[in-house]
This record gives structure tokens, sequence and C-alpha cells, in this order.
């Protein structure tokens, strides 16, 4: 049998897939990629168990569990498991702390499948501790930059043509604005978390120490962002992207109406998928409300509705530059000037995309 694993960086960085043994209310409130959830036990036998250990102790617990888990049921999880074992040779099996869960398994696994399948010391726990490490760690000792610019000129697009860049928006799957939810849903916030780590910790072992981010406020949608990172890009140097408004309308043309209406459509089907999609948009516009103002939020939700309108009936998207030009140059312009000029003193270069992918790269270089 091969040994326990403790080295959990190896495990992150070789993408070595494990078998996570814990109830699905467990695994749904956070987990690791590359993980299938194949639980000892199902969330309503964890509570009996659960209560049966407050009420009468661990051996009472231990015994219920086993009585719960027998049978058919018993007979199907190990099934599973081995399955998934037989798959993926080299990978291993948690709980929460790698204790009598863990255990369990792998005493069934062997006596009833012949498989001796080692599991990850500490479980959990400690991967999700050594992660929320990894984090700090690359707070503390690498170099950051940010990209900041007006809303619309592209920062995501920079940033997936560099090799040293976290995306938190793509991990987030959110577009960072009020307008920024996608089609499908965001990660929980310990997945985010994750994701961020694992992210960083790739690309340090590729002798990456110098990351560039988007200039992002605490939350993107509903992650926040890890509080040491946050803190830190309250102070990192701040590179800004330009372009012309007429380009950053084409721009939240094809993000914001074009390229989100598709995503809701593939997902719902051409009818569902236009309503969830014409809904999203509206509700979108609805949430700024109270900072647009009552008779300007009417004007550009008029705006939205007939371009709406017509994209139903016709296919035709020329109606939304209306109110899309509308919110940059009356909210989100002023807003975003007045951050520039609240963070003049950090900026040290400005230019287009082409401009400023350049330099992030020299910098790189130079460091």
């Amino acid at each position: 049998m091969r040994d326990n694993c403790t080295d959990y960086r190896q495990l992150f960085l070789n993408d070595v897939a494990m078998m996570d043994l814990r109830a699905p209310v467990e695994f749904t409130k956070g987990a690791f990629p590359n993980v299938s959830n194949l639980p000892l036990m199902n969330d309503l036998e964890r509570q009996k168990v659960g209560t049966c250990y407050k009420q009468q102790g661990q051996q009472a617990a231990i015994a219920l569990g086993h009585q719960l888990v027998s049978g058919q049921t018993k007979d199907q999880r190990i099934a599973a498991w081995a399955a998934f074992a037989r798959a993926n040779p080299e990978g291993y099996l948690y709980c929460f702390r790698g204790g009598l869960r863990s255990q369990i398994v792998q005493q069934w696994l062997k006596a009833e499948a012949g498989i001796d399948y080692p599991k990850v010391v500490g479980g959990y726990k400690a991967m999700r501790t050594f992660l929320i490490e990894t984090t700090r760690q690359a707070v503390a000792e690498c170099d950051f930059v940010l990209i900041g610019g007006l809303t619309g000129t592209g920062k995501t697009e920079v940033l997936q043509l560099l090799d040293n860049t976290i995306d938190l928006e793509g991990h987030a799957n959110h577009r960072g604005s009020s307008f920024g939810k996608r089609a499908t849903g965001q990660p929980g916030q310990i997945d985010f978390e994750n994701g961020l780590a694992i992210d960083m910790l790739k690309k340090r072992a590729r002798g990456i120490e110098q990351f560039v981010l988007e200039d992002e406020g605490r939350i993107v949608g509903s992650c926040t962002v890890p509080l040491e990172l946050y803190q830190g890009m309250q102070g990192y140097p701040l590179v800004w992207l330009e372009d012309s408004f007429d380009n950053r309308v084409e721009r939240i043309l094809g993000d914001y109406v074009i390229n989100l209406c598709a995503e809701f459509v593939a997902l719902h089907g051409d009818e569902n998928g236009f309503r969830l999609f014409a809904e999203r948009l509206t509700r979108s516009m609805a949430n700024i409300l109270k900072r647009l103002g009552g008779e300007r939020y009417q004007r550009l939700s008029a705006l939205l509705q007939q371009a709406l309108q017509e994209q139903l009936r016709s296919g035709a998207v020329e109606l939304h530059r209306a109110w899309i030009s509308g919110l940059l140059s009356e909210y989100y312009d002023p807003m975003y000037a007045y951050q520039r000029d609240s963070k003049a003193q950090r900026i040290e270069f400005a230019g287009d995309q082409r401009e400023v992918r350049e330099y992030l790269r020299e910098r790189a270089a130079r460091r």
C-alpha cells in the first residue's frame, strides 16, 4: 500500500484525484477541484449519528453508523469507492480530519474489495489550512500590480493575454460590476478562496513571483476577496488602461448583451433563455436605482426595455447602445474618474491595451 499523504502541496500542484468521504452538506460548503464526493454517510445518516454522539457518546454513535450503513447500502458505497480507486490508482481519500470515517472506508475497501487505498493525513481541514496559508504567503512574499481603468476598457482581455495574472473575476465567475452576474452561478466562498490559492501555488511553482490583478472592490458578486489580499490591493501600484468611448460601448454590448444572451439561451433554450436574460438586465438596472436617481433610472430603463423588445422581435442589438452609452457617461465614468483621482499617486503607467500589455511584460521581466 502507498503511504498516506502529508504533502498537500503536491496534491494540488499535480491535480491529484481525491475521494471526499464527507456528507454532501459538508462538501457543498467547500471543496477542492478534482475531487469526487463519495460519502460514507448521507446528510440524514450523519445527522442521526451526530445526535447519538452528543447524547450517548462515541461508541454508541459508531454502532449506529454501522447499523445505518449496512447491507445493500454498504455494498453500493463500497462498489463506488472501489470503482474510484481502480480508476484513480494514484489518488487518495479523505474525510474532515482524516480520522474515523477515513479509517472505516479504508478498512471496508481492504476487507470487501481487496484494495489498499491511502488517505490524506489531517483530511479536509489540514488541506484547507494549507491553502489559506498559501494565499497569506503569496501576499507576504510576492510583488503585485493592479490594472485599473474605466468600465469597458477590456481589463480582463489584458489579463487573459499575460501568464502572471490572478483573474479574480474569472475565479468568482462574475464580471465585477452591477451587471456582472453570469448565466451560471458563482462558486461558494470557500471554493473561490481555494481556487485562488491553488492558482497562486501553481504559478509560483513555475517561478512566477509577480502577479497582475484587476483593481477590484472587496466583493466580486457574492465572493469576498481574501482579507490579506484586499488589504494589499489598497497600496499596490496601478497601471491604468485606456480606450475610446465607442470601443468601450462595443465591448460592453458584446459582453453584457450578445454574449450574456447566448449564455442564457445555451442553458435554457431560445424562448426561456431570452426571457431570463431580459429579466437579468432589467434587475441589474433596478439594483442601482438609488445610485442613479429616479429620473435617470426611468430614462435609462425605458431605453433598455425598448432595446430588449427590438432584440426579441428582430434579433437586432443596436438599440442597446443607447442605454449603455448613457450608463457609461452619466454613471460609471464619473464614478471611476473620482476613483482614479483618489489613486493618482499609485498610477505608474497609462496606455491602451497593447501598451499596457507590453509594459506589464517588461515589468515582470525586470523582476
